[in-house]
């Protein structure tokens, strides 16, 4: 049973990577990966509001949309439940970790329109999960993401030292790199 719990994990940071392999949360995955403090309290931001996300929609899908049979609502009711948490944490930020809040700026409201924590949401419901395999796999997911952009924000101050061409300068060297780390990543495939 343990060991079902560690392939989900393994399987959501490395193999299955949401930003890597899936292609979701790429806004904010390119524009907060300038710089390795910023990508770090990005990562635990979204591990926060993704864990919450995952419990509450799964809770909300469970316990109020399939017993009404309103199903349909669910995209629209995890919107609004993202939202909602995103404000929470902008709050909680604001007032336990000001530099961080204010390192993050613009990028903040960025979680609410990430759409790898709507695309989590939604995926622990296509793949029936309980709410322990959810929870475990919004983790897990978070993780990736978050190694993800610290990876690629590692790169990117690195990047900032080099003699790069002036056409390839910014975003088109950061694409390139991001598709050079997208197939390391490609390596993981068949591990799980």
């Amino acid at each position: 049973m343990e060991y079902e719990y560690i392939l989900i994990i393994i399987g959501a940071i490395f193999v299955n990577n949401i930003v890597l392999a899936q292609f979701l949360g790429i806004c904010p995955f390119m524009g907060v990966s300038s710089k390795v403090k910023t990508a770090v309290g990005m990562g635990g931001a979204v591990l926060f509001v993704m864990t919450l996300a995952v419990i509450v929609t799964w809770i909300i899908m469970h316990y109020v949309l399939i017993p009404f049979e309103i199903q349909y609502m669910q995209t629209i009711a995890y919107i609004l439940v993202i939202a909602s948490l995103v404000q929470m944490v902008e709050i909680i930020l604001k007032k336990m970790s000001p530099a961080l809040y204010q390192a993050l700026g613009v990028f903040l409201p960025l979680i609410t329109t990430n759409c790898a924590i709507l695309g989590v949401a939604i995926l622990v419901i296509q793949k029936e999960f309980n709410l322990l395999k959810s929870v475990i796999f919004s983790i897990g997911n978070a993780a990736g993401f978050a190694l993800a952009l610290i990876i690629f924000a590692g790169i990117r101050e690195h990047m900032d030292k080099l003699n790069i061409p002036e056409g390839m300068k910014g975003i088109p060297a950061s694409l390139v790199v991001a598709g050079i780390l997208a197939l390391a990543f490609m390596g993981f495939a068949g591990m799980v």
